[in-house]
């Protein structure tokens, strides 16, 4: 039987084995969510996707009637020229509480506004013509007759949100689980007094509570200090931390610790207080020295002129800071944004600045400039992506700036063209985006899961603004 078998040829001594292509798990599989590098290396598809889907003004009443900033609105529209103060009008600020349930919002005109972002969102996509808001579905709406300029969510107890004005020196706290035109605490600064023996004038620009105590709160003032709370004890702040200027402080930032604070001012000049060891380690214990200098401060313009790529195109000169944000992504990276339009990025670990960004000028599209620097523009970041949206300060439209913390980011100052090529990995180009919007943005809030983004405006409407489908 073993003749009529075929033989088998003998096998070579040293085979070529065919390459097996290894099947490799992504990294998303292994750990079950998306490594910064790789959602970098999407970004640009993310910034591609965003547009404008909804856009409703602020047409909402009181009691059947017309609110305030409706009001100024239709004024504003007349043919009577002067009727409305160019400065009452606006959304000044808005922020989203830490489950993107609710969104706040605050207008000039003295509007405190609760919203529920699902209802907004799902009446966004049902039509893009300056559909209305359903009041029906807000959780707050007060007129208070005042300026308003800041409104933060209280971070222990998101049942609270905080407001104040530049024009008042007062912190109205409301429970937004009551309907009630009545703050639940009002907390005020301390007096100062002039030479002469009369109070000075001492109005609030921006509000940052602790994420560890719900009863720590802090407010910088038109006067260059910065003045803390303990609400347990007082309506009176415990403690104020100067920057040796009398010029406005118009941002400040608490760290993810609750140790570091930082605070812009209207000199350019970034200040930080460190209340973790020496003069300001017991800054929430010790009420004898009421009075705490900044640990350290930093000009800008000194630093940008050290950007010798910059300083050869630009004359560098001091501009007034109108905010900080840090990164959600990279703790260590604070984000700053002028008022001439120019954003960037200083690394809190070596005080060097890693990103700028420098949009045209505002006279070249013949901008209002007068009308804008009424408004201190808030950008915002997005939660994941290390991206900061930015209202633009000459178009109307909104700049999604890509700052990631590596050279191959379109703003880093270490930033080449051929780098990505030279990595031999090909992925698509970074670069920021301009995103054209219906109306002029002041202030951006994005959503902290889905990175949805809420624009306030000048004539005091809300963007939004979300991702589309790409088509492939």
């Amino acid at each position: 039987m073993d003749k009529y078998l075929v033989p088998i040829n003998p096998s070579p001594q040293n085979p070529n084995p065919i390459p097996r292509r290894r099947w490799k798990r992504t990294a998303i599989e292994l750990n079950g969510r998306f490594e910064p590098k790789y959602r970098h290396e999407i970004s640009g598809l993310l910034m591609q996707s965003y547009s404008e889907i909804g856009a409703f003004p602020h047409s909402y009443h009181i009691d059947g009637f017309p609110c305030q900033t409706h009001m100024n609105r239709i004024g504003n529209g007349s043919s009577f020229v002067g009727q409305v103060p160019i400065g009452r009008q606006g959304i000044s600020a808005l922020e989203f509480d830490n489950k993107g349930i609710y969104l706040v919002s605050v207008t000039k005109s003295g509007c405190l506004t609760v919203h529920d972002f699902e209802a907004l969102y799902c009446q966004s996509n049902k039509s893009l013509l300056s559909s209305k808001e359903d009041e029906a579905k807000h959780l707050m709406h007060l007129s208070l007759n005042k300026q308003l300029d800041v409104v933060r969510w209280n971070c222990a107890n998101q049942d609270e949100v905080a407001c104040t004005s530049m024009k008042r020196n007062e912190v109205l706290i409301f429970d937004i689980g009551y309907v009630s035109s009545e703050p639940v605490e009002v907390l005020r600064t301390r007096q100062a007094v002039t030479v002469h023996g009369s109070d000075s004038h001492k109005g609030l620009s921006d509000i940052a509570f602790t994420s560890i105590d719900d009863s720590r709160l802090l407010a910088s003032d038109t006067s260059g200090v910065i003045s803390v709370w303990d609400r347990r004890m007082s309506i009176l702040p415990c403690l104020e931390l100067t920057t040796n200027s009398h010029s406005t402080v118009n941002s400040i930032e608490l760290n993810v610790e609750n140790q570091v604070i930082f605070g812009a001012g209207k000199h350019g000049v970034i200040y930080m207080w460190d209340i973790r060891g020496g003069r300001g380690s017991a800054a929430f214990q010790s009420h004898k020295e009421v009075c705490h200098p900044p640990l350290t401060s930093l000009k800008l313009a000194s630093m940008l002129e050290k950007i010798e790529s910059l300083k050869a195109q630009s004359h560098i000169v001091s501009k007034e800071i109108h905010s900080i944000d840090l990164d959600p992504s990279f703790p260590y990276q604070l984000a700053f944004h002028l008022d001439d339009g120019w954003s960037g990025v200083l690394d809190i670990y070596n005080f060097k600045l890693s990103h700028v960004h420098c949009p045209p000028p505002a006279w070249l599209n013949d901008s209002n400039t007068s009308s804008d620097l009424l408004h201190l523009r808030k950008p915002s970041w997005l939660p994941t992506s290390s991206i900061y949206a930015v209202g633009s300060s000459s178009d109307k439209g909104i700049h999604l700036l890509d700052f990631y913390p590596d050279p191959t980011s379109a703003s880093h100052v270490e930033h080449s063209e051929n780098i990505e090529s030279s990595s031999g990995i090909n992925h698509q180009k970074k670069q920021n985006r301009f995103v054209p919007l219906s109306e002029g943005v002041t202030a951006c809030a994005a959503h902290p899961l889905n990175s949805t983004i809420i624009a306030g405006t000048k004539h005091s409407s809300l963007l939004v603004i979300s991702q589309k489908p790409q088509s492939f």
